[in-house]
């Protein structure tokens, strides 16, 4: 899978020689001798990639960087890299969120296996956000009695209970209900209340 790797590390050494493993292996590199460097930089998560980062740094440390990026919203894969691995650091940046925490000298099946595993999970977030954002596309083209009807609906209530609640007929709630299932193009309640539960509808609707 081709990605772009970002590798943070402030040996010069080991920075030319994983570009040199990392391109052989058909990956785009961009190297930064600081995690300052990174950030300034301002990486696109946009595309495929993720960050190769070592955890002491001069300067902000690779932990210090992973918080920055989690609190500007970035959503690359980070993989720390380090010789100076130890418990406590590495609990702290998998409860973090980090994808890998991998100890040098590390080989490179186990490093492209991790970077592989890295940009498998950022395509599969990358859709569901997709997915999302075409229910919400969907959502928005009920009308407001439709959308009445598709709370009910996800809560549960059957056609004469909506047509009670909102004092209509079963009639009209039927021909609102199969409105709703077209827009949402889906052809189950069972499909209907997964969306509503993505999209956390379900407790602001439920009670």
């Amino acid at each position: 899978m081709p990605g772009l790797v970002h590798v943070v590390d402030d040996d010069a050494s080991f920075r030319t020689a994983i570009e040199r493993r990392l391109k052989l292996a058909g990956y785009d590199v961009k190297t930064y001798a600081s995690a300052q460097d990174l950030l300034d930089a301002a990486p696109d998560d946009e595309q495929p990639g993720c960050i190769l980062l070592d955890v002491r740094i001069p300067g902000l440390s690779g932990p210090e960087l992973q918080s920055r990026l989690i609190a500007a919203g970035s959503t690359l894969p980070i993989i720390f890299l380090t010789g100076h691995a130890d418990t406590p650091t590495t609990v702290q940046a998998i409860k973090a969120g980090a994808e890998d925490f991998l100890t040098k000298p590390v080989s490179s099946e186990l490093l492209l296996d991790a970077i592989a595993r890295a940009l498998a999970r950022q395509d599969a977030a990358r859709s569901q956000r997709g997915k999302l954002e075409a229910f919400r596309v969907h959502l928005a083209t009920l009308t407001q009695r439709e959308r009445q009807v598709f709370d009910l609906i996800v809560r549960g209530k059957i056609n004469k209970q909506i047509a009670y609640e909102l004092g209509t007929t079963e009639r009209t709630v039927k021909a609102h209900r199969h409105q709703v299932m077209e827009k949402m193009r889906v052809h189950s309640l069972a499909e209907l209340v997964s969306i509503a539960e993505r999209l956390g509808m379900l407790d602001s609707n439920s009670g």
